[in-house]
């Protein structure tokens, strides 16, 4: 099993001085990788549905630092830590841009970008930024991929889509992971699941809350269903990575749902249980957001877990 952890991108831990200290020491401590969430503007009034709430409220909103400006920061500071988005919201940029500004990261970090994506949920940023109608997002989404691994792996490279279209690029240098980087494709829907069968190289979901609680057996229900529809794709399911994105780690919010205890709380023995089992039914990288708004508080709970795990 691997651990990653996510970096703050707002509130108080966002700034250079505690994002240096936060992913140096993540990188000192064994983590195998540190994930960076994607906002761009907060429109102030939302109604759009959050899908990782039971209320269905977004719980952030202000202020975020930009996803590949950060990605960039982190690189230049840390040596071994793999850099992911997570998620990159596809249609947000342009993708001819997008393809450069990742083969970017990925040559200056010597490969150790993994570009994790999604297709959005928040309607009113997409019209802010002028992106692809929010009804068309998926569709977008799935050509802005194939557009990257073009750009990734053509020269020249030239592409005709319903979104995008270009002839004759040269787009280098191209990534130094071949044949470009990781893919992985956040989400849990049905519609997701299909696009990690047929464009992603991982799995990346959420769950472990009480609005995706992805129980061990639920996680192996969608396993199941992903595999099938990898090997209708004609792609080999075992070479697909599981990246399984955890909740807040904090040992005492200890419920799920009702009585129900949540996972990966509890006594150091269960949360070990609780990773053997995921381990188990099919996961390979584990995911906990040790995130405060303190950073002493967040490098505390970066420690304790290590040792755990230790």
């Amino acid at each position: 099993m691997r651990y990653g952890f996510y970096l703050p991108t707002r509130g108080g831990c966002a700034t250079p001085q505690a994002l240096e200290t936060i992913v140096q020491r993540g990188e000192a401590l064994g983590f195998h990788s540190v994930m960076i969430a994607d906002h761009v503007v907060f429109p102030t009034a939302i109604a759009s549905r959050y899908p990782y709430t039971v209320s269905g409220e977004f719980p952030g909103g202000g202020d975020a630092l930009e996803q590949l400006t950060l990605v960039a920061f982190v690189a230049g500071r840390t040596r071994a830590l793999r850099l992911v988005t997570s998620v990159m919201i596809l249609p947000y940029r342009n993708p001819v841009l997008t393809a450069k500004m990742l083969a970017t990261v990925d040559v200056l970090s010597s490969g150790r970008l993994t570009v994790g994506v999604g297709v959005g949920w928040l309607r009113e940023e997409f019209e802010a930024l002028g992106a692809p109608n929010f009804e068309r997002r998926g569709a977008a989404s799935d050509e802005y991929l194939r557009i990257f691994k073009t750009l990734w792996t053509e020269n020249p490279a030239s592409f005709a889509g319903e979104f995008y279209r270009f002839a004759g690029l040269r787009c280098l240098p191209h990534p130094v992971q071949k044949p470009h980087p990781p893919i992985w494709i956040g989400g849990h829907s049905a519609p997701a699941l299909r696009r990690v069968a047929r464009h992603g190289d991982g799995w990346h979901p959420v769950g472990a809350n009480p609005a995706v609680p992805l129980r061990p057996a639920e996680l192996r229900t969608s396993l199941d269903r992903l595999f099938r529809l990898t090997e209708a794709e004609k792609r080999d399911p075992s070479a697909l990575t599981i990246s399984f994105k955890a909740p807040v780690y904090d040992v005492t919010a200890t419920t799920l749902t009702g009585s129900e205890r949540r996972p990966f709380s509890g006594t150091a023995q269960q949360v070990a249980d609780d990773i053997a089992t995921y381990e188990k039914t099919g996961v390979h990288e584990l995911i906990f957001d040790f995130r405060s708004d303190h950073l002493e508080e967040t490098l505390d709970r970066m420690e304790r877990f290590a040792r755990m795990i230790r």
